[in-house]
């Protein structure tokens, strides 16, 4: 792209119907989209040329786009004047206390996330079983009184009024709440601040309305919920404050930057993980390969440490409240039960790999699904009352899906582990197969699926249900209520696979064990559906209690993947496209080598000099909405936008706060200058106050500002050579949020931001790769 072809600052794109107008050529055909808005509002660029649009020119998908609203984290420590002399003032013993520190906070994190687990495992056992005790006294009674429509009145009731009460706590509350969490968990950790996605109320609505959630039958899991869950704890008690009920312990100011709490949320979603599964180390892998794009040797042993504490913690809780105090059998929320003498003989292999491949297109066929179904959700279910509705309209299906596959099937077994086992049809003594299955819980449905003997459930039921429950849970994900996907798609698969362990039998000579195809089956289908491998395979070896069966595990995890991936993408990624969130994956786009930082930054470039006046600060922060602002030494006119010689960048919370204090020069001032320390930068965070929030007269507005001593004086930088992949490779591994491009004379001559390397899409179906640079929208 030449610099030739770029013009002044474009205002942000009203519609996506106004951004085509401007990107349809003389052809009708659709260029690249070349008009966009950096991730954290930074810089803008226009460099559309005028072409003749036709009568109606059909927008792109809405998905076709990144939301501007979306600001970077800041990973990168500021090394200015302060932070040198401060670090110099502190010593080692500062150090040494800072590592103690965060020992002792991933302590009280994990420590807090098993309380959290703990109640809604409690909350969900005590709502399922008031619900169950009365349905099982009505469906029994009603069989033989002819009453069972009220029976299933009752039973919607129950379903509908717990579904509703959570999703009106999140449609009118707090919206960010809904869903599973993990796609903006993850994004958080990518780099990405998602609004509200760590507060308080956040906390409490995902938490009350999980357990409604799951107690109204819904097709959800809770190990979603608990990752958020643990991420919002991490993040309130590593900065010893909540900005909601304005408390402030004036404790651990030194972790208040983005940079610690970055850290402290990976321990927090691996504490989830753990307090969910009981799996500690299935909880540090998730976070290293689903979750944080930095990672190093100690940031692993403290958060092993967190998942530890939180499966400890729980265990020994859950000890206490089952009336056997120390015994540790329940490590998580999710039980699956520990499998004794599981073994595979080497024909099973090949078996276990077709498998992987069907679990891999059945993951393809419910993402395609969710993501359609996500599609028309957002286009035309939006309103508050609306999302209510659907909700309880998902309630209601499930519960009348639920009541005629129980009346519609009549399988009957002997001897249940049910604790309120249906009666329907079946004789004294027996009870309702079916009635098994979809009035427990999923966790304890899929412990019968994985330990029931065989002969337990015939194919007829199994198939009915697995259908049903597919269809459910596809339904019931993205609902605007908090819930996870886990546990759905290892019940949808643990079902399948034991009909795939009926048919085995019926063809080789000695029985084989149904609840290890079960297993199998479970694993292909969430890995299907989560495209996850490392992580998943320890999670289930620890949750089942046998690591024999790691091998096949990993085998039938991988297939489903690679099956999968040759359709669409994961869940969690799909969701993270539909949100529009300018995710950066692990590596960057192929064969961009060409590609230069001159095609992919953004300018013109708004910059401070080393010492500035007051006035045109203030003026430069009400104009524009950037967060960086390069510091140069000299200025000089280039096309009607300013350049100079590059000394440092500084950051937008940084000015206000210097403005806010009124660190000017003169001796009037000397004494706010001598007081600045790196707590006064970090009181506010991360709600910083806005310039129209601070009081300059207009005496003050001709004074000027030392920038020099807060800014930062070598932040990262590239070349205006630099290729696309050195510049991803360089924000994926360190965080970063913006780099500046200089030419060969040290000029600034432009801004890198995570935005303009995200709209560099890497999009992969039916074996092929293609990039395609997508459009960003001002909203």
């Amino acid at each position: 792209m030449s610099q030739k072809k770029r013009r002044s600052r474009l205002q942000e794109t009203d519609s996506t119907a106004d951004l085509l107008d401007k990107l349809i050529d003389n052809d009708g055909n659709t260029e690249q989209p070349k008009n966009y808005q950096s991730l954290n509002s930074d810089y803008t660029e226009d460099q559309v040329e005028e072409s003749e649009k036709p009568s109606e020119p059909t927008p792109p998908p809405f998905f076709k786009f990144l939301s501007a609203k979306y600001e970077s984290l800041d990973y990168d420590v500021i090394e200015n004047t302060l932070f040198l002399k401060e670090e110099r003032r502190n010593g080692y013993s500062y150090v040494v206390c800072q590592h103690l520190l965060r020992w002792i906070v991933l302590f009280f994190i994990g420590t807090c996330t098993a309380l959290v687990a703990v109640f809604v495992n409690v909350f969900i056992e005590f709502l399922s079983g008031l619900k169950n005790k009365v349905l099982q006294s009505h469906l029994n009674s009603c069989v033989d009184d002819g009453c069972l429509h009220y029976s299933m009145l009752i039973w919607a009731g129950f379903n509908v009024g717990f579904v509703a009460i959570a999703v009106l706590a999140v449609a009118y509350g707090e919206r960010a709440a809904g869903a599973s969490g993990i796609p903006q968990i993850r994004s958080y950790l990518n780099g990405i601040k998602v609004p509200n996605i760590v507060r308080l109320s956040t906390l409490v609505v995902k938490v009350f309305g999980v357990s409604l959630g799951t107690a109204g039958g819904l097709a959800i899991g809770k190990e979603g919920p608990m990752v958020h869950a643990g991420a919002i704890i991490a993040a309130g008690i590593s900065q010893g404050k909540s900005t909601s009920l304005r408390l402030d312990l004036k404790i651990l100011k030194r972790f208040r930057n983005d940079h610690e709490k970055r850290d402290f949320v990976s321990g927090g979603a691996a504490a989830g993980i753990s307090a969910a599964f009981g799996a500690p180390v299935g909880g540090v892998l998730f976070s290293l390969e689903e979750g944080s794009s930095f990672w190093n040797q100690a940031l692993t042993w403290r958060t092993y440490f967190c998942s530890m504490t939180a499966t400890f913690t729980f265990s020994l809780l859950m000890s206490w409240i089952k009336g056997h105090p120390g015994d540790l059998a329940d490590p998580g929320l999710i039980n699956f039960g520990a499998f004794t003498n599981l073994s595979y003989l080497g024909f099973e292999l090949p078996l276990f790999l077709l498998m992987g491949v069907f679990g891999g297109l059945a993951g393809a066929l419910f993402n395609h699904l969710s993501f359609r179904l996500s599609v028309f959700r957002m286009r035309y279910v939006q309103r508050p009352w609306a999302l209510v509705l659907e909700a309880m309209l998902v309630a209601l299906a499930t519960t009348m899906t639920a009541f005629l596959l129980v009346y519609g099937t009549n399988e009957c077994q002997y001897s249940s582990e049910t604790e309120y086992p249906i009666q329907m049809w079946c004789g004294d003594g027996e009870s309702s197969a079916m009635g098994e299955l979809v009035m427990q819980t999923p966790e304890k449905s899929i412990g019968s699926l994985f330990h029931h003997p065989p002969g337990s459930f015939r194919p007829l039921t199994l198939g009915l249900f697995c259908i049903a429950y597919f269809i459910l849970a596809m339904w019931s994900f993205g609902l605007c209520v908090p819930s996870g996907i886990f546990i759905p798609s290892i019940l949808i698969g643990a079902a399948w696979g034991r009909l795939v362990a009926i048919g085995v039998n019926t063809i080789v000579s000695s029985p084989v064990d149904p609840g290890k195809y079960a297993l199998i089956g479970a694993a292909a289908q969430v890995g299907g559906i989560l495209r996850m491998t490392l992580s998943l395979t320890v999670m289930l070896v620890e949750a089942t209690g046998n690591v024999t069966f790691g091998l096949p595990l990993m085998i039938v995890l991988m297939t489903a993947k690679w099956v999968g991936d040759f359709f669409n993408e994961g869940i969690f990624e799909n969701a993270i496209r539909l949100q529009r969130i300018p995710f950066l994956p692990w590596d960057p786009p192929p064969l961009s080598s060409g590609t230069t930082a001159m095609e992919v930054m953004s300018y013109p470039v708004s910059v401070v000099r080393t010492v500035e006046q007051v006035g045109r600060i203030v003026d430069i922060l009400r104009r524009e909405s950037f967060n960086g602002f390069p510091v140069v030494e000299q200025l000089e006119a280039s096309d009607g936008a300013s350049f100079g010689s590059f000394r440092g960048l500084i950051l937008r919370h940084q000015l206000v706060t210097l403005l806010k204090h009124k660190v000017f020069d003169g001796d009037e001032y000397s004494m706010n200058r001598r007081r600045m320390l790196i707590e006064d930068f970090q009181d506010s965070y991360p709600r910083y106050p806005s310039v129209g929030q601070i009081h300059i007269s207009q005496q003050e507005r001709e004074s000027t500002i030392d920038l020099r001593p807060y800014m930062n004086p070598a932040p990262y930088t590239v070349s205006q050579h630099a290729s696309l992949p050195r510049i991803f490779r360089l924000f994926r591994a360190l965080g970063l949020r913006h780099v500046a491009v200089l030419d060969d004379k040290c000029q600034v001559i432009g801004m890198v931001t995570r935005k303009d390397l995200a709209r560099y899409r890497v999009e992969r179906h039916g074996g092929q790769i293609s990039v395609e640079e997508i459009f960003i929208s001002s909203s």
